[in-house]
């Protein structure tokens, strides 16, 4: 009904037009999947970050490996490094061809499409990189992950280079998840302001907590070399690009059907 309808007829309505422009409609119904698809990549990605942190810790209780991260190391990764972006994601500007994709079925799961696949297999790949790196970082120092006595610098050093990994993928992997098929260049690498100052803000705390005395402490982590900081950034950025080549796969395959 429009806003000169009759009160009945308003009253029996599922929409009021207040301007009697029915493009308005096209307008709501654009946002609506924008605001949907944003709650969407917002989920997946927690969902994906918080798996990883529980497929580290998993594995290493199974195969009775020291763990890998402190409970404060957990804390800081849950409460700082998971929010900030996934609100950022929540706020990512409209996708621009939203309207030329068909009409979601109201009974499909918000994991249907392969959603939570995804959310599963960018989990899995953020825990198998936090094991990574806490392997790396014992096997720096002569020990394997089955060692029966590690001294606790090692273990330090080790859970130093697991923290800051883990941190550093779920950043540049919120990157990715801006969009499922399209490229973060395709999108514009910059046009989510909110998740480009996000992830450097949290870039600059992790180096804080690892480079002050007493948050080195509280949090049981040490500086970190140029040589390990080079392994830390190589294995971070393995999730966006893993992500970023798929999505080539995935519209390679759309244009071929």
């Amino acid at each position: 009904a429009g806003i000169t309808g009759t009160d009945v007829s308003k009253g029996a309505s599922d929409m009021i037009l207040t301007d009697d422009n029915f493009t308005t409609i096209v307008h709501a119904i654009e946002e609506g999947r924008n605001i949907y698809n944003n709650i969407k990549k917002s989920v997946i990605f927690l969902l994906s970050c918080n798996l990883g942190e529980v497929i580290a810790i998993f594995f290493s209780v199974l195969f009775y490996w020291p763990v890998p991260l402190m409970a404060t190391q957990l804390l800081w990764i849950n409460l700082i490094t998971d929010t900030l972006p996934a609100i950022a994601l929540g706020v990512d500007p409209g996708d621009k061809d939203v309207m030329k994709k068909k009409p979601r079925n109201p009974k499909e799961g918000f994991f249907a499409k392969g959603a939570g696949f995804r959310a599963v297999l960018g989990g899995t790949l953020i825990g198998a990189l936090t094991l990574a790196a806490f392997y790396f970082g014992l096997r720096g120092y002569g020990y394997s992950l089955n060692s029966k006595t590690i001294p606790e610098e090692v273990l330090t050093y080790a859970r130093t280079m697991a923290f800051v990994v883990l941190a550093g993928s779920q950043l540049f992997f919120s990157l990715a998840m801006r969009h499922p098929t399209k490229s973060i260049f395709q999108i514009g690498l910059f046009s989510n302001k909110f998740l480009i100052v996000a992830i450097i803000i949290l870039f600059m705390l992790q180096l804080m907590v690892i480079s002050v005395p007493f948050l080195a402490s509280a949090f049981k982590v040490q500086m970190l070399s140029a040589a390990d900081w080079g392994l830390v950034v190589l294995f971070s950025l393995v999730p966006l690009i893993l992500k970023e080549l798929s999505k080539l796969f995935m519209r390679e395959e759309n244009e071929a059907s």
